[in-house]
């Protein structure tokens, strides 16, 4: 086993520390997310598209949603996982049974029959 030991800026002290997004980046985020959520809902012409950018609410609502998501490392809330684990469980029941295939001889007949009645 080797006394090998990261140094303090490759390993943080603390877990915690490691899992919260940079203070500054996510009110950044959250701001532009708010602002761009609020200027699409009340003003008609941010719900359209600019000629050099595009769709105007990717822009103003979309981005920054996925920017500040990505931050938080794409974790779903507690409650989207918790729905997501209780859908795993199987039903009870047995598997269903494929259908026995028809053969040639069986499709022809059923053809012919067809074509006797119309």
């Amino acid at each position: 086993m080797s006394n090998w030991s990261p140094t303090p800026a490759a390993a943080p002290r603390h877990a915690e520390l490691a899992d919260t997004p940079e203070s500054v980046l996510e009110r950044v985020l959250r701001c532009w997310f708010a602002a761009g959520l609020l200027g699409v809902c009340l003003v008609p012409q941010l719900r359209g598209s600019a000629e050099w950018i595009g769709w105007l609410p990717l822009w103003l609502v979309g981005m920054p949603a996925v920017a500040w998501w990505a931050l938080h490392r794409f974790r779903l809330p507690r409650v989207v996982g918790r729905v997501a684990s209780t859908a795993r469980h199987r039903r009870a029941g047995s598997q269903a049974r494929r259908r026995p295939a028809l053969g040639l001889r069986t499709t022809r007949r059923q053809a012919t029959q067809v074509l006797r009645a119309g």
